[in-house]
């Protein structure tokens, strides 16, 4: 292990104890309010919690559940990298010396320093901006420049904080294929509230709500077997939660159908179903595995469908489909699905996932 955090901050209702091991790429999942910036500012020691303590391979970084006043290393000591949302570069300077800033910092002479920072430009594909002030830069190119800044300097740890939010969305794309390039092999904090970020970068994923932890595990088995009903929320899949029969699971509405599973007949279990898999019909459907009677709560336009929730489940459905239904909030409809649209494991994480 490398850095094992544990800290708790009244005023934001924070309560979070997390891990990161070497060469590990950690994504903080949650909404707006959830804690994952708190979490980073901790880190950093740019925020100080009532209680907790932090460790980086044995070396204190804060420890404030032993006395008074503990232990508090400074900022510039805890050999941490923060980027921002915003690229924050220092506009009096060239993109190459911004970059060399965190080096020269460190005592490293100018010459040297500014070979840093090329190879740095480099390695982020903005050799080509280097005699170019922030003032010139496009979003996705000053984004670029602070990422080499943030990794020139070395850091043990590398924490970015929504990376890719500031950008346009046809910019960020190229720039998560480069944070892929540069984070494989590095110890880093990715904090986003976008599932395909936590996809593309994340080793493991840890996700939060309203300042506390909700799940954690190896980034594909938490966000395609999620255990926890806002993890399913964030990953766009139902989820039920039940118990194993014969045919599939009981959950508090009836009987689910659902494929054979190497679990034991009682266990606790989940069921994952992608709302896009479901058929929305006013009468039942006896042509698939399950018809489930809903009442409709709301309906939401996402992009080219819409999302029908209900009291149980929530179904994708095309805007035509949708008004030849004539739905609307509280009607009684039928939500229809096979057994093999439905994925079903244990609900208990596996011990083997941190």
């Amino acid at each position: 292990m490398t850095l094992a955090f544990s800290a708790s901050l009244a005023a934001r209702g924070f309560d979070v104890t997390l891990d990161v091991a070497r060469g590990e790429t950690v994504a903080i999942l949650g909404p707006n309010g959830a804690g994952k910036s708190t979490a980073l500012e901790i880190i950093a020691g740019l925020l100080r919690p009532d209680s907790g303590h932090a460790e980086w391979d044995g070396t204190a970084l804060f420890r404030l559940d032993g006395g008074p006043r503990g232990a508090w290393l400074p900022p510039h000591r805890r050999g941490v990298s923060l980027l921002a949302q915003d690229a924050l570069l220092f506009p009096h300077l060239s993109a190459l010396d911004n970059v060399a800033f965190g080096p020269r910092s460190a005592g490293v002479g100018t010459d040297a320093a500014r070979a840093t920072a090329r190879t740095w430009l480099a390695e982020v594909e903005a050799s080509d901006l280097a005699a170019v002030r922030p003032g010139r830069l496009s979003g996705g190119q000053a984004q670029r420049v602070a990422i080499a800044r943030a990794l020139a300097a070395d850091p043990n740890l590398l924490l970015l904080d929504e990376p890719l939010a500031a950008l346009d969305a046809a910019v960020a794309p190229t720039i998560r294929r480069m944070l892929r390039r540069v984070l494989e092999g590095r110890t880093a904090i990715v904090v986003t509230h976008e599932v395909l970020d936590a996809l593309t970068l994340a080793d493991r994923v840890v996700v939060m709500n309203r300042g506390v932890v909700v799940e954690t595990g190896q980034t594909r088995e938490v966000l395609e077997r999620p255990r926890h009903p806002f993890t399913a929320e964030l990953a766009g899949l139902n989820l039920v939660l039940g118990t194993r029969t014969a045919g599939g699971m009981a959950a508090d509405w009836g009987e689910l159908v659902a494929p054979a599973a190497s679990i034991v007949r009682g266990a606790a279990v989940a069921a994952a179903i992608r709302p896009s898999a479901i058929e929305v019909s006013l009468e039942p459907l006896p042509g698939r595995d399950n018809s489930v009677p809903v009442t409709v709560i709301d309906l939401e336009p996402r992009g080219d469908s819409i999302r029908v929730r209900a009291d149980s489940l929530s179904a994708d459905v095309s805007p035509g489909r949708a008004a030849a239904l004539d739905l609307a909030p509280g009607d009684r409809v039928f939500f229809g699905f096979d057994g093999e649209d439905v994925s079903l494991y244990g609900s208990e994480r596996p011990s083997t996932l941190r």
